[in-house]
Order: structure tokens, then sequence, then C-alpha cells
């Protein structure tokens, strides 16, 4: 299990994060849903020690969380140039002998011989998923992984996210749409105003789904009956 106790981060005088308190048990697919600025790539980047709390802290099975303990995915993420998809590859599963390159790649279909830097979005997305599958770490950590892919793509990455939690991985995955979380999470955290506001199990869903819309609605209606 991961712990989060009393998180908080601040940039200057703007604090992004105050009090963050979450559970997050093994085995289980936990997403963290907030608005563009919420402070989710900030929480993940303090979980995988990219920066450092002003206050509180986080653990893993009552241990300190390091980042040898984390797979993560950032957003946009950077790849060396003149690098071949396979290159990359080789590199990050130098400690995993057992990962097949060629077998997980029969999933996704990249051309892995050529140049990275010819990808697109979505293939750099997929190529980036595959070099987190292929460390192997107890924690997934994804932020925004469905971003830029495409139909076909999304769901295969759900199917082996939710093949991944049935062999006891801890799944944290990030986005501002509540529909990419609702398909696969089994709890999902609201994160407003630099807390966690509330954590919804699979079946609250609907009410969360209700909850947010009136939310967003009632802020907009007076603008737009000024608009339309």
């Amino acid at each position: 299990m991961v712990t989060i106790k009393d998180l908080a981060f601040s940039y200057g005088k703007k604090e992004v994060l105050r009090g963050v308190d979450l559970e997050l048990p093994v085995g289980q697919i936990h997403g963290i849903l907030g608005m563009n600025g919420a402070g989710k790539t900030t929480l993940f980047h303090l979980l995988y020690q990219r920066l450092v709390p002003t206050a509180g802290d986080c653990r893993w099975q009552h241990r300190a969380l390091l980042p040898e303990h984390i797979a993560f995915q950032e957003t946009e993420h950077y790849f060396y140039p003149y690098l071949k998809g396979r290159e990359y590859l080789e590199l990050l599963s130098q400690s995993n002998p057992d990962f097949s390159i060629d077998r997980w790649n029969d999933i996704f279909e990249l051309p892995l011989d050529q140049l990275i830097d010819g990808y697109s979005t979505g293939m750099r997305k997929k190529l980036a998923f595959i070099g987190v599958l292929s460390l192997d770490r107890p924690i997934l950590l994804l932020d925004e992984p469905f971003n830029g892919v495409d139909v076909e793509s999304n769901e295969k990455l759900l199917q082996i996210l939710l093949r991944l939690r049935d062999r006891g991985k801890l799944i944290i995955l990030s986005s501002h749409l509540i529909q990419s979380l609702t398909a696969i999470a089994d709890r999902v955290h609201f994160l407003r105003d630099g807390r966690i506001q509330q954590s919804y199990p699979r079946e609250s869903f609907p009410y969360l789904e209700r909850e947010l819309k009136e939310w967003i609605g009632g802020k907009i209606q007076k603008k737009l009956d000024r608009l339309l």
C-alpha cells in the first residue's frame, strides 16, 4: 500500500497541494481526477521524488517510497534524438531479461527499427508505455496515459492495465476526463483546491459524474445567460 499523509507543496508563494491524504492498496487501479492545473502532475512528481514536499510524506509498505518502486510514464515523455524504438526498450529492459520486446510490440505494432524522431504522438505514447512495463515495478504511475492514442490503442491499454491489476500491481493514473477513469478505476479521487475533496468507489461513479456535471454547470450558467 502507498500511504500519503498531509502532503503539501508550493511553488514559491503559490500553494499547489495542501494536506493531501490517501491510502492506495495494491491490486487496485486508482484514478486521480482534476481539472487542468489542479495539481495532478505535481502530485505525481512528488510521489516519484522529482519534487520535495513542503510538508508530509509518502510511504510504501510502511517504508519510504522510493523511485525504484515506481515505473513512471509522464504526460509528455522525452526521448533522446537519433534513438530507435528498439534501442530505447533495450536500454530500459536491461534489468529485466525476461521481458520480450517483440511479444509486447505484437500488441502495439510499432516500427521499432525506425528513429523515434519520426514517431507520431500516439506512437511515442505507446512506446513509453511499453518502456514502463519493461521495468516491472510494483507501482505504475501514469500521467494522462490515454491522451493522444486512438480508440483501438486506448482499449489495448485498458485491457493490459486490468491484467496487471489482477496480478497485484498498484496502478495510479490521472486524467481530466472522467470517462477515462470510470472505465477502468476501482476508485477515483477528486483533486480540487489542493486537496482530495472526496474518494469514490466504483459503485459511486454515477454520483461522481452527476455531481461534477452540476458543479461545472453551476459555474457557467450565469455566463451563458449573458451570452445566449
